[in-house]
């Protein structure tokens, strides 16, 4: 194929097809634990290593893409990397026990993580530099799209079939994209396997311990109750001392694993920060309105899944306008009208109250992501803007963690505001249950009446009003909690829109 010019948009959709896979995979698994657990007979609790195990395999591989590419050729590394991710896939779907699907998951995220920075730096350097914006809208199709799509996706699958086909429905959609990839992709001479003369093995080492604990931490701090755990507290003392030391050690070799003086340039270091909060963004809110409506309103996985969906449409029709608006506004000032965006809808997610409906719950989600695309592709844009050709694959591999890594801090810190806003506001409420309440003595009558009228003996009724009461008030402390969590989102993400502004301006040229 060298020399064959083929359309990028081709090779955008052959290269795309392998990350959207990938990336629904971090989302795809959340609704279905509980059936995980049923069906190999575990606790749900031991099942969200299902999840911690794929978080913490890719997240160490993902800095480390970018040196692998070089190691292998780029085109080789990336075929490898879906070869890898589907067999992966299939032995997750026939695994018998916890332990052999969570095994499964560690190969799964170790030969995923490759996909979305190789995926990147392809698109990246398949495109001229004016139309880096339209380039970055097709990425954006798989980045934003797909954490999007997962829970409902996952949850239609779980309810329809089994859990199972959570895992073999990438196994036709991987050997499609190897087809697609090996006929249309080429690698430029920049991306073609180079000579190194010995591999870090330190540094490699430090990576991997360093980001492995982290993600451990973050996926299993709430669980564990954080730094009240000798767990927690281990993993992170790990996590600092690895990731330090890597640092030290990186900045002092001349070929390193991961290429840290990217970060010298602003154009690249300021804009992965951004991206760092598209991730904090994007899957915390991910995380949080599927949680809101099975918990407190019923929704089966199906359902909750269903709230997302139309604004993934709506985001899909607007990556391709901001992909334009890149060439035509400076990208700080775009980014900072979607983190505003971004904060209305967590602000207005906000205002939920125990009567809100699907059609209100869908409205609010809409409003939560719409400001994503003009997050992702100015971001993402200005990131590139300065990097050459021989460092596409080092610079896809850092956004992809910044990205990563982002999503796992905001859904730490979403989780730990919601616990402790949930213990604050039912210590609130109850405060308020008192005998000279006249609320509080209307409904406890009213209770009474209607277990009475059930058939309950009057002796038993005050007991069935009393837990009436309790399950009312720790529904109405969940909601709550919710407002709480979604307004601090919101003043999060206010404060970065003000920060944005204090950014390198950069506006690409109009293209022909």
């Amino acid at each position: 194929m060298a020399g064959k010019v083929v359309n990028p948009f081709l090779i955008s959709t052959a290269v795309s097809l392998a990350a959207f896979m990938e990336i629904l995979d971090t989302t795809i698994v959340t609704v279905a634990l509980s059936h995980i657990a049923g069906s190999l007979g575990s606790g749900t609790d031991e099942s969200t290593w299902v999840l911690t195990s794929y978080l913490v395999s890719n997240g160490i591989i993902l800095p480390l893409s970018g040196w692998l590419a070089a190691f292998m050729g780029r085109k080789r590394f990336f075929i490898f990397c879906i070869l890898g991710f589907t067999g992966a896939s299939f032995l997750c779907g026939i695994a018998t026990s916890l332990p052999m699907l969570i095994i499964c998951r560690l190969l799964q995220g170790l030969a995923g993580g490759g996909l979305q920075p190789s995926q990147q730096a392809i698109i990246k350097d398949s495109f001229p530099p004016e139309k880096l914006g339209m380039a970055f809208a097709i990425t954006g199709i798989t980045t934003v799209i797909a954490p999007i799509l997962g829970p409902t996706l996952g949850g239609y699958i779980t309810d329809s079939y089994s859990w199972r086909w959570i895992f073999f429905i990438n196994v036709p959609i991987g050997f499609l994209a190897v087809f697609l990839v090996k006929v249309l992709v080429s690698d430029p001479p920049s991306a073609q396997k180079r000579q190194v003369a010995s591999i870090d093995y330190i540094g490699l080492g430090l990576v991997a311990l360093g980001l492995g604990a982290l993600q451990i931490v973050l996926d299993k701090g709430q669980q564990e109750d954080w730094f009240d755990s000798t767990f927690i507290m281990l993993f992170a003392g790990i996590a600092a001392c690895g990731i330090i030391t890597a640092i030290c050690w990186i900045i002092r070799q001349k070929n390193p694993i991961v290429k840290l003086s990217l970060f010298r340039l602003p154009s690249f270091s300021m804009p992965c920060i951004m991206l760092f909060f598209v991730g904090f963004a994007l899957y915390s809110s991910s995380a949080l309105l599927p949680m809101l409506v099975q918990t407190n309103f019923g929704y089966d996985a199906t359902l909750a899944g269903l709230v997302l969906s139309p604004a993934g449409v709506i985001v899909m029709l607007m990556l391709p306008i901001v992909g334009k608006l890149v060439t035509k506004v400076q990208a700080k000032y775009l980014i900072a009208i979607g983190m505003l965006l971004n904060a209305f809808g967590m602000w207005l997610t906000g205002m939920v109250t125990p009567q809100t409906d699907y059609e209100t719950f869908v409205i609010m989600r809409v409003f939560q992501t719409i400001g994503l695309p003009f997050l992702f592709i100015p971001a993402s844009t200005l990131v590139f803007s300065k990097i050459a050709p021989a460092d596409s694959s080092n610079a896809s591999a850092i956004v992809s963690l910044m990205r990563n890594l982002g999503g796992s801090v905001g859904i730490a810190i979403v989780m730990n505001k919601l616990a402790h806003s949930e213990q604050i506001e039912q210590s609130n409420l109850v405060q308020h249950l008192t005998v000279d309440n006249f609320g509080y003595k209307t409904a406890i009558a009213d209770y009474m009446q209607a277990a009475i009228n059930s058939g309950i003996p009057a002796l038993q009724a005050p007991i069935s009003a009393m837990g009436h009461i309790y399950q009312e008030l720790i529904h109405q402390a969940d909601i709550l909690a919710f407002h709480d969590t979604y307004d601090f989102v919101a003043v999060v993400l206010l404060t970065l829109a003000i920060s944005a502004l204090f950014m390198p301006g950069n506006k690409l040229k109009k293209a022909d």
